[in-house]
C-alpha cells in the first residue's frame, strides 16, 4: 500500500524543485529526511515538509514503519504562472513570470 502527499501551488519554480526531488528519489524516507535537512537549496525546505506529511500519512494508514519506506514516486509539475509587469525605459514594459509548482511524493513499502 502507498502513502502519498501533494503540495500544490508552491512558490518555487519547477526546475529548482526538480533538482531536489531527483536527489532523493529511490531513497529510504529516513535517509532522505536527513539529506534534505542539510541541502543548501531553497527547495529542500518545501520537500522536507512534504516528506514529513507523507510519512505521517503512512503512519495514519498503518502501512509500515514510515522510516523504512522508500520514496517510490517523486515528481514535480508546473502550476499556474503569475504574471507581473515591470516598467522599463522609454515607456516599455517587461513581463515577470512568477512560476509555481505542484510537488507529489509517494512512499511505498520496501520489497
Amino acid at each position: 500500500m502507498d502513502a502519498r502527499a501533494t503540495l500544490r501551488y508552491a512558490r518555487i519554480t519547477p526546475r529548482k524543485a526538480k533538482r531536489v526531488i531527483d536527489l532523493i528519489r529511490g531513497k529510504k524516507a529516513g535517509e532522505a529526511l536527513i539529506a534534505l535537512r542539510f541541502m543548501p537549496y531553497r527547495g529542500s525546505s518545501f520537500v522536507e515538509k512534504l516528506l514529513k506529511s507523507a510519512m505521517a500519512n503512512a503512519e495514519q494508514k498503518n502501512v509500515a514503519s514510515p522510516e523504512d519506506m522508500i520514496i517510490s514516486g517523486a515528481y514535480v509539475g508546473q502550476g499556474p504562472v503569475m504574471k507581473r509587469v515591470e516598467p522599463r525605459a522609454m515607456g516599455r514594459a517587461n513581463v515577470i513570470r512568477k512560476r509555481t509548482s505542484h510537488i507529489t511524493l509517494v512512499l511505498s513499502e520496501k520489497k
